[in-house]
């Protein structure tokens, strides 16, 4: 597995990259932001570990910037930073970071993140399956999904990690309501930090790529009070 540290502390990056490589990992180190997307664009990652303060551009500019760029890769991102205010765990996860860890962090605490992260599509696949419903196919062990709309040909989807998982959570079980609880459950696991509100956000940009209007939406409809469920009515 190869892991992007995006860190400009040498001595904290130094740590992060012999506690990994003991473990097995392939590591690049960049201390910059605008030289993390330089990297990022040559040789795609499998995760990023992304320090919120850096010269540049800082780590949320740098995940928001990751998360828009369509590829074969779509790596887990795991921000480091130095502030422990909840806000700007909140911040962090909205732009597209899998997870959050705050300075000071033991690097056996950093290693079971980094393994949980990996292990996410594992957990979300398990075997060979294709979830197809009227409008879409979700491809879980391909991670791919496209979007049949009336006699088109099928569209396909440009998705981050954590849309597909929840397109594919909620393709994989129509007219179950899920509370955010139960998203966050699926989607961030016992590593999740911050205001549930955030699976809000990532609902709210999953609309914007597969809904005809994301004001007025079809197929993932709010149930107030509760959460969220999927419908998917029949091809017109």
């Amino acid at each position: 597995m190869d892991i992007l540290i995006v860190e400009d502390e040498p001595e904290i990056a130094h740590l992060i990259q012999l506690s990994l490589e003991k473990e097995g990992f392939f590591c690049r180190i960049s201390r910059d932001g605008i030289n993390a997307l330089r990297m990022f664009q040559e040789q795609p990652p499998d995760l990023i570990i992304l320090d919120l303060m850096i010269p540049g551009l800082d780590g949320l500019e740098v995940c928001a910037r990751i998360r828009q760029k369509p590829g074969t890769k779509d790596p887990y991102i795991l921000m480091l930073t130095a502030k422990g205010e909840e806000i700007d765990r909140v911040i962090g996860l909205s732009t597209g970071a899998d997870d959050y860890m705050v300075k000071p962090f033991s690097p056996r605490e950093l290693i079971a993140r980094v393994r949980a992260l990996l292990r996410r599509s594992l957990r979300q696949g398990g075997q060979n399956q294709v979830n197809r419903t009227q409008h879409f196919i979700v491809d879980v062990d391909q991670r791919t999904a496209s979007r049949q709309m009336n006699s088109q040909q099928p569209e396909v989807l440009d998705l981050t990690t954590l849309e597909f998982n929840l397109l594919t959570t909620f393709v994989s079980n129509p007219g179950r309501v899920w509370n955010r609880t139960q998203l966050i459950d699926k989607l961030w696991g016992d590593n999740f930090f911050g205001d549930e509100r955030v699976v809000d956000t990532h609902v709210a940009r999953l609309r914007k790529k597969i809904e005809p209007d994301s004001a007025s939406p079809t197929f993932i409809k709010t149930v107030v009070g509760v959460g969220y469920k999927f419908e998917d009515p029949p091809v017109a």
